[in-house]
């Protein structure tokens, strides 16, 4: 049975409040149950989205609040599932928005589940891009001269360089690769400046995001990442 909506666990003593890194844009502290991943809030005309599961306690709650609530929590893969998603739902009144083929992981909840593309808003776009795991996908927001927030499926390997990785836990690589080959044909420089993680982000080193993203994109060798050994 899923817990009331009302229990929610007490903020830890040394819980940070969520860092504005773009105008509109905050991210979470890493989530330990989400194994570090970290969590972002896009605050936005259409409605808010809450993009992977931060901590669920007192202080990212009243965080949330206090910025006029979620419309949407946007699942971007599997690991990006936390412990409280019925609540969030329960307190919010949110819809969660997951690939279909990952909308399983959730019996409890009610999912608004997605094929190979989602539009939130006029501005706002999921892309399914499986590899990472089946139902990874990215965010694109039409923000800034483009951004994309990449879940897991591509994540910075220093200050400004993106790679995607390949885990034991890693679904299908070579489809994780020509994921990276979609994107490319999607976007070009004029339509995606900017890349944001959703996870390994102390490379980042407090910026919060890969600039030049589409030229990133161009620099991975997809041949050459096919013989890539297991991390």
């Amino acid at each position: 049975m899923p817990q009331s909506s009302t229990e929610i666990t007490a903020s830890p003593g040394n819980a940070k409040s969520p860092r504005p890194i773009m105008p509109g844009i905050f991210a979470f502290a890493p989530n330990r149950d989400t194994l570090g991943a970290t969590s972002y809030l896009i605050v936005n005309k259409s409605g808010n989205i809450l993009l992977d599961c931060p901590a669920w306690h007192e202080f990212n709650q009243e965080f949330l609040k206090s910025h006029g609530g979620i419309n949407s929590l946007v699942i971007t893969h599997r690991g990006g599932i936390g412990k409280n998603v019925w609540q969030m739902q329960q307190t919010f009144a949110c819809s969660v928005i997951i690939q279909e083929q990952e909308a399983y992981l959730l019996p409890e909840v009610e999912v608004t589940s997605f094929t190979d593309n989602s539009n939130l808003s006029p501005e706002l776009e999921l892309i399914w891009t499986p590899g990472h795991s089946p139902g990874s996908s990215c965010l694109y927001w039409q923000h800034q001269g483009g951004i994309l927030f990449t879940g897991r499926h591509l994540l910075p390997k220093s200050q400004t360089e993106i790679v995607p990785l390949k885990t034991a836990k890693t679904f299908h690589w070579w489809r994780q690769l020509d994921s990276i080959a979609k994107l490319r044909d999607r976007f070009s420089s004029d339509t995606l400046k900017y890349i944001i993680p959703g996870a390994n982000t102390g490379y980042l080193r407090g910026t919060g995001y890969i600039d030049s993203a589409y030229e990133q994109l161009q620099a991975l060798d997809l041949t050459a990442l096919r013989s890539t050994e297991i991390i």
